[in-house]
């Protein structure tokens, strides 16, 4: 009588015989199209970080293995105030990331929870502020700056950006998903709107928050033009315009220290994305199950 271990031992042989290569996982081609997918996009950051440790003879032989001018680079990368630009930008990326954060959060309530004369008509110009990017409104911010004589100062870069459009939709469209009895009950027992956003709803939306913050992180980490005309004082100045230091260093571009100083100040919106990584996959559900 054929025990157990000899059926199984049976059906794994003949599985063996009627599919070639069975001890490949199945749909291995998936994984395989994953695989050079993924390096493929991962390719130029690879190629930075082997530029950063090379010199300019190096690259221009175009070697892909590590040089030996890491330190070398370094050091040229912090004599260039590079810690001091990526601080500021820290500084900067958070504040706007928070009033963001806030200001959607008590905007989608607004939205949702409250009635007054021409919310949909309000609600419809926040949704045209979407298709009209930064660059479209230079001119009117740098004359609102100027008259309130904010130029090279640090409220320039922040309170032009609290708001969101994107923002104030992503909470507006979780909140309208969340279950009508809930502000029903809290109405009942006497909660006021702040309560009830404080103790029901953000409990509810720290997926739509931590997503809400990766974007608007990064959003405010990579801004450049507007950085770049309003201040002019190189110590309060952004990483993304402090880069530039990094480009000319003597009569030709120092290919090493220019690429070491991006793949640093790539850091902290990675520590970002990792940090907020399962919120921000599933903040966009915009289901009763977030």
């Amino acid at each position: 009588m054929a025990t157990l271990t000899d059926k199984a031992l049976a059906t794994v042989t003949t599985t063996r015989r009627t599919r070639p290569m069975a001890w490949l996982p199945k749909r291995w081609y998936i994984h395989v199209f994953l695989w050079v997918s993924s390096f493929l996009l991962a390719l130029p950051l690879i190629y930075a970080m082997l530029i950063s440790t090379q010199t300019n003879a190096d690259v221009a032989t175009f070697r892909l293995v590590p040089g030996s001018a890491l330190s070398d680079n370094l050091t040229v990368v912090l004599n260039r105030n590079l810690p001091q630009y990526i601080a500021n930008s820290v500084g900067v990326a958070v504040a706007i990331t928070v009033a963001k954060t806030v200001l959607s959060l008590l905007a989608g309530l607004a939205f949702v929870y409250f009635r007054f004369p021409g919310k949909w008509i309000v609600f419809g110009f926040v949704l045209i502020t979407l298709m009209m990017p930064t660059e479209v409104l230079i001119l009117a911010l740098l004359r609102f700056v100027s008259d309130l004589g904010w130029g090279n100062t640090y409220l320039a870069l922040v309170v032009p950006f609290m708001a969101s459009a994107t923002g104030t939709f992503l909470f507006r469209q979780h909140f309208a998903n969340i279950p009508a009895e809930l502000s029903e009950a809290a109405q009942l027992d006497g909660t006021t709107p702040l309560q009830f956003l404080f103790r029901v709803l953000i409990p509810l939306s720290w997926n739509t928050i931590g997503a809400l913050a990766v974007i608007q992180f990064i959003y405010a980490w990579n801004m450049y033009l507007w950085p770049l005309l309003v201040i002019s004082d190189q110590q309060r100045q952004v990483v993304q315009v402090g880069l530039q230091a990094l480009v000319g260093l003597g009569s030709a571009i120092s290919f090493g220290p220019l690429m070491l100083g991006a793949v640093i100040a790539s850091i902290p919106p990675v520590i970002v994305f990792v940090l907020l990584q399962k919120q921000f996959m599933s903040g966009f559900a915009l289901t009763r199950d977030k």
